[in-house]
């Protein structure tokens, strides 16, 4: 039976443990089961149990990235008989370094960012690669101590140049909090009957072909790609993409698709860059171990690199 895991990301005093601490005093969350709580930083708000159950709510603090292993937390777990784990998760420590080391049983039910919108933009200047570390696999993205003269289209802009899967709420000083309704319309026509990617907008399409697939299914598109082949591959298949950087040199990724022509396609080699046009279709594909996009190529043509060839967003 798996250990459902609640985690709490941010920045140093971006309101972590008060919402942590409201959640379990609330009877809806808090009914009585075992939680581990697994405290990764010291700010200046402490926890006070009193206020919640606290012979079912087990404390334990964690100083050190590198203490954080699989015995430690697996040690604590079978210590406190916790039958849940609520993290609130050191800011300046990459979410690989837990992700790597939590216990195989550990399954992450909800993950939520905390940023205090006065200072979110700095943090984002500042530290960018771990402003992104925390967006990328954030369920909901909270930002408090938000006022009538907040300016929310800065703050969006970042959670959604990261990830379009999140919910973001905005919290005022007063307590109320606003459902972000911001429309990003996407660069491209997706009802067209063919739809031009743009060199400049392959990395929103990558992106929103992941997240949205069905969308996606039956569509036509025509896009500039540098592409790859590995020996394995048969002889109609390569991969077609985009070299992608979300935030920083070090972080850039290539974003291919599996790409199949109707014909053999063994005189093309890793680093070409073709025009492709193809259907996109979702479906079962053993290079996905699942269900992934395939574009099935109508027409390819040999090409020269763009002006950039690192796409951003």
């Amino acid at each position: 039976m798996d250990i459902p895991v609640y985690l709490f990301t941010g920045f140093l005093e971006s309101g972590k443990t008060k919402f942590i601490q409201e959640t379990l005093e609330d009877e809806r969350f808090n009914a009585g089961e075992k939680t581990l709580l697994i405290v990764c930083e010291d700010g200046e708000e402490e926890y006070d149990s009193s206020k919640f159950s606290g012979k079912n709510v087990f404390i334990r603090t964690v100083d050190n990235a590198d203490d954080l292993t699989d015995e430690l937390l697996s040690g604590w777990l079978k210590e406190t008989r916790s039958e849940r784990v609520v993290i609130e998760y050191n800011g300046m420590w990459t979410l690989d370094k837990l992700y790597d080391n939590m216990p195989e049983k550990w399954s992450v039910y909800q993950e939520m960012f905390f940023a205090d919108s006065t200072t979110f933009e700095n943090y984002n200047l500042n530290m960018r690669s771990l402003v992104v570390d925390k967006l990328k696999s954030a369920e909901l993205v909270i930002f408090n101590r938000c006022t009538d003269q907040t300016d929310k289209m800065p703050l969006h802009k970042i959670a959604r140049g990261v990830s379009n899967r999140s919910a973001i709420v905005y919290e005022y000083t007063d307590g109320s909090t606003e459902q972000d309704t911001i429309e990003d319309p996407l660069p491209y026509d997706i009802e067209a009957p063919v739809i031009i990617i743009n060199d400049n907008d392959y990395g929103v399409f990558y992106r929103d072909l992941n997240e949205d697939m069905k969308k996606y299914h039956g569509k036509t598109v025509k896009f500039k790609a540098i592409i790859a082949r590995e020996k394995r591959m048969p002889d109609n298949c390569f991969i077609a993409g985009r070299h992608i950087m979300t935030c920083c040199a070090d972080d850039i990724q290539y974003g291919g698709i599996i790409a199949e022509t109707k014909s053999k396609c063994t005189q093309l080699n890793t680093g070409d860059w073709l025009y492709v046009t193809a259907t996109v279709s979702i479906e079962k594909h053993k290079a996905y171990r699942g269900v992934g996009p395939v574009l099935r190529i109508t027409e390819y043509t040999m090409t020269s690199a763009p002006e950039n060839q690192v796409v951003t967003f």
